[in-house]
């Protein structure tokens, strides 16, 4: 996508994905980082299984990363992709718009895949624990909840980007 942006001579576009996709890989690596089960990280997909049962809040906050990252509105994930493709179709670029979405489409069955094994698929095991600080827990959150406020209020991250460059 920032390459997307590159090509469509819009570098604001480019820095705002940037920004917005590190903050989402940010908050997705700490739910690694978080997730400790019998005293290892969590190294598969099927380690989230039944999550949403032991810890809804952080089921909850992953969620928000997993729909972001798909680019599902109103998160900030949605927002980053609409710049990126909106740059591509003012500069005349609308087919590499469309292979754009067509990209994102098949992304968002891979997040999905998380949501539903979070939220429907039976633990294997019942003793997955969070294992880690209050700070920890806290900037997770914010991190988290930031993908929501940014897709509301986008405007003065965009801002930024547009000044900056």
């Amino acid at each position: 996508f920032v390459l997307f942006a590159f090509a469509a001579g819009n570098l604001p576009a480019g820095l705002y994905y940037v920004l917005i996709y590190g903050l989402m890989a940010a908050a997705s690596f700490a739910v690694i980082i978080l997730l400790n089960h019998a005293g290892h990280e969590a190294e598969q997909i099927g380690d989230l299984k039944g999550l949403n049962k032991s810890h809804p809040w952080f089921a909850f906050l992953i969620l928000l990363l997993m729909f972001s990252l798909a680019g599902v509105p109103p998160l900030v994930g949605f927002y980053a992709k609409f710049v990126v493709f909106s740059a591509l179709v003012d500069a005349g670029l609308a087919l590499f718009a469309v292979v754009g979405v067509v990209i994102s489409v098949v992304g968002a069955f891979y997040y999905l895949r998380i949501i539903k094994i979070m939220y429907f698929d039976e633990p294997h095991d019942t003793s997955l624990t969070i294992a880690a600080s209050i700070p920890m827990r806290i900037a997770f959150s914010v991190n988290s909840l930031a993908c929501l406020l940014l897709g509301i209020f986008p405007g003065f991250l965009l801002a930024f980007c547009y000044q900056v460059l």
